[in-house]
């Protein structure tokens, strides 16, 4: 069994005064679970561009990064730092990193976002990731307490490849960390994280940002757990929340028993076009 807790918030545009805002919801949270997720964009979501250049901190030296591990050194738990805008040292270049912190507060793995949220959603903003960020290549999987745990961020839930990958490679558990968009996440939030789910046999932790942001963007929150099955098991609504569900890790096995689509790869040949 593994308790788990995932938040939700709006982050501002500025570390410190997400970090002071979140404190209180982190020592809640670390009262009743053993692990503790945070949302992408952690610590802050810019305004602008340059702004976005301006306040990223190096990797190897992050403010941010500090905080967030003596905070899970003093209560004990796991915790995701869903991401964190950090420059690197060896190239200059931004990366939309995951941080998992163990219960001595030391980072236990990190994974560089894939998948660049390049897109226009309606919502009148153009989002464009892959001109500020560097992608990342290398799926992760980490143990929580002997849990496999597949990384991802966001926008990585709708390239369903990586979590058949991770699962594949013994995930038991996605950890979703989002700032999805209003638009788009009323429409496909559910599905898509449920869908992951159902596909895999995994269990989902999805916490999301929850707001309207420096920049003017709006994020959908509902955050959520999931089960293998694809029911949800925990959702948070709009605002600051905090869900929280158990997680017994035999139901993977039964779910990916009872429907082994993960483990079936049939040889599918050339598709054949008929008319015009």
């Amino acid at each position: 069994m593994l308790r788990v807790a995932a938040l939700q918030y709006c982050a501002s545009d500025d570390v410190a005064k997400t970090l002071h805002h979140i404190q209180p919801l982190i020592a809640e949270a670390a009262s009743k679970a053993r692990l503790v997720a945070l949302p992408e964009c952690a610590n802050y979501l810019a305004a602008s561009r340059e702004q976005l250049f301006q306040r990223a901190e190096w990797d190897d030296e992050s403010y941010s990064q500090k905080w967030l591990g003596n905070i899970a050194r003093e209560f004990g738990i796991w915790l995701l730092a869903g991401s964190l805008i950090m420059r690197r040292r060896d190239n200059n270049q931004l990366v939309n990193r995951s941080l998992l912190f163990g219960p001595d507060g030391a980072v236990v793995a990190d994974y560089d976002k894939i998948h660049m949220f390049d897109a226009d959603v309606g919502d009148g903003k153009s989002y464009q990731e892959s001109a500020s960020f560097l992608a990342g290549h290398s799926p992760v999987i980490a143990h929580i307490d002997n849990v496999p745990c597949g990384l991802t961020i966001c926008y990585d839930v709708r390239f369903a490849h990586l979590y058949r990958q991770l699962a594949l490679d013994g995930a038991q558990l996605f950890l979703v960390p989002a700032a999805f968009t209003a638009l788009s996440g009323k429409a496909h939030w559910h599905v898509l994280l449920r869908a992951r789910a159902i596909e895999t046999g995994c269990y989902i932790v999805a916490p999301a940002q929850s707001g309207t942001h420096a920049d003017g963007r709006k994020t959908y929150g509902h955050s959520l757990i999931i089960n293998p099955w694809g029911e949800v098991m925990a959702e948070a609504k709009d605002g600051d929340a905090i869900i929280y569900a158990t997680l017994d890790l035999s139901a993977t096995a039964r779910a990916q028993n009872a429907i082994p689509s993960l483990y079936t790869n049939p040889v599918i040949g050339p598709t054949r076009m008929i008319g015009p």
